[in-house]
């Protein structure tokens, strides 16, 4: 035997619409979506050290690296002078490329994630610049770009 209740026939007067509801929460959630993919990337600065701190270790001439050094990019220049290359990392001339493998070393134990960007002059020959390229690859590094000098 059925009975009925005096709970279900108020119920149907307490229905909600649902629909109207989930359309306004749907447009909020596309407008944030929407708005976000505006925003500007944050980058977080390079920091300098100050002079204040350098002034506090006068007497250390070579400071071995730390893991607070700041390693936005490294640029190794490849020029063609008197029939043979030289080398530099970031504007400090390098005699060889076993020296510039020992900095790439250090600095990729310190930031692996550090991008290298490879700028060979445009007289340097191939073999030189894929020599270069191989020894960044070797020693790990996975950011390896090239940087091209526009012709004159």
């Amino acid at each position: 035997m059925h009975r009925s209740s005096s709970f279900h026939s108020r119920q149907s007067f307490m229905e909600l619409k649902m629909t109207s509801l989930i359309d306004v929460v749907f447009l909020l959630l596309i407008f944030f979506v929407w708005t976000a993919s505006f925003q500007m990337v944050e980058y977080v600065l390079p920091s300098q050290v100050s002079e204040a701190s350098q002034r506090g270790t006068a007497g250390n001439a070579e400071q071995p690296l730390t893991a607070a050094a700041d390693f936005p990019e490294l640029v190794v220049r490849v020029r063609w002078a008197n029939g043979r290359p030289t080398w530099s990392v970031n504007d400090e001339p390098v005699p060889a490329l076993l020296e510039v493998q020992h900095k790439l070393t250090r600095v990729f134990a310190i930031n692996p994630e550090a991008p290298v960007i490879v700028h060979p002059d445009q007289e340097v020959p191939l073999g030189h610049v894929i020599d270069l390229y191989d020894l960044t690859r070797r020693i790990g590094f996975r950011k390896v770009q090239f940087a091209a000098s526009q012709e004159k």
